[in-house]
């Protein structure tokens, strides 16, 4: 049976819904929707592209994101759309710059559905299929402003609402990459060791500076355009250690990108002087921690043959670390 949730809401919905968002909505403003266009982009939710006319006949391109009332179970990492939609307007708006536009959210009846309306940056690319070569760094020199910006923020009433990472949070992690990979052990008997070591390193990772971060800043969750960079989908957004967008920006990347984005990052958070913490072994910790978040999400991604890449990297870093 098909849901009212899997299916993109019918045009005249879509025009009544942008009429109250766009302020159009008295009796003589009518939105006209022009086109509609789909997502070429994976996502969790459905999305969409949405050229409108307002009446005063202005064009509007929008990307329109539509997510059920309740986020599905991710063990605390993804808040789903009515989430997003709150990192929105509390924490991006505000911003003013280098993010797309905030539209508003709507909520459809029946079923409660939330939208999610904001710019399409048309034009833009992600920034995993851009060949240039200054978007990595440009990405975490944004990354490292946005963190200094927000870290005096974390203890605002009205961040309150953001996921904090805590000691229980990153256990579970390990705690759940051990029992899915419960039939690999022959593969991996390390991993275990590995497992009931990390909760050890968890104290490091919690005592680093703490800001509000995106969650996963994959370059695949990050536009490019004119030497411009827009993050986005922010439904894993948290308060937590900066090191962990960092490391999720570099992931897979060359020793020498990956070095250049850790200048960039530092320098633009801590303009004025590094603070006294071992950022390395941090940054570490939190690498090793995006393994066990993926691997410990689901049991059919920690046991699929293209995860296989993600041990090897645990068992690297478990080494380095010193918990293997």
């Amino acid at each position: 049976m098909v849901t009212a949730h899997c299916r993109l809401p019918e045009t005249h919905v879509v025009e009544g819904a942008f009429a109250s968002l766009l302020g159009a909505a008295d009796a003589s403003g009518r939105v006209v929707v022009l086109s509609r266009q789909p997502n070429v982009y994976t996502s969790t939710s459905l999305s969409e592209i949405i050229r409108c006319e307002l009446p005063d006949g202005r064009e509007l391109e929008l990307f329109c994101k539509y997510g059920a009332p309740r986020a599905g179970d991710s063990y605390g990492h993804q808040g789903g759309v009515p989430y997003e939609v709150l990192v929105y307007r509390h924490v991006l708006d505000p911003l003013k710059s280098s993010v797309p536009t905030f539209f508003g959210a709507y909520i459809d009846a029946p079923g409660g559905r939330t939208w999610l309306v904001i710019e399409h940056v048309a034009g833009s690319l992600r920034m995993s299929r851009t060949a240039d070569p200054l978007a990595m760094p440009h990405a975490a020199r944004w990354i490292g402003e946005f963190h200094r910006r927000h870290e005096d923020r974390t203890a605002d009433d009205e961040m309150s609402f953001l996921t904090r990472y805590d000691f229980a949070f990153y256990e579970g992690w390990a705690r759940r990459t051990e029992r899915f990979a419960a039939s690999l052990r022959s593969r991996y008997p390390w991993l275990s060791s590995l497992c009931e070591g990390f909760p050890q390193l968890i104290p490091a990772l919690m005592a680093a500076p703490s800001t509000i971060i995106h969650g996963e800043c994959y370059p695949e969750n990050i536009l490019v355009r004119d030497g411009a960079v827009y993050p986005v989908d922010w439904e894993s957004a948290a308060i937590a250690a900066g090191e962990i967008d960092l490391a999720s920006l570099t992931e897979r990347w060359s020793k020498e990108v990956a070095e250049q984005c850790e200048l960039a990052y530092r320098s633009a958070r801590w303009p004025q002087g590094f603070p006294h913490y071992d950022a390395d072994r941090t940054l570490a910790i939190a690498q090793l921690y995006l393994h066990l978040r993926w691997l410990g999400d689901r049991p059919e991604r920690t046991i699929a043959r293209n995860s296989r890449w993600r041990f090897a990297a645990l068992r690297s870093l478990g080494e380095q670390i010193g918990v293997i």
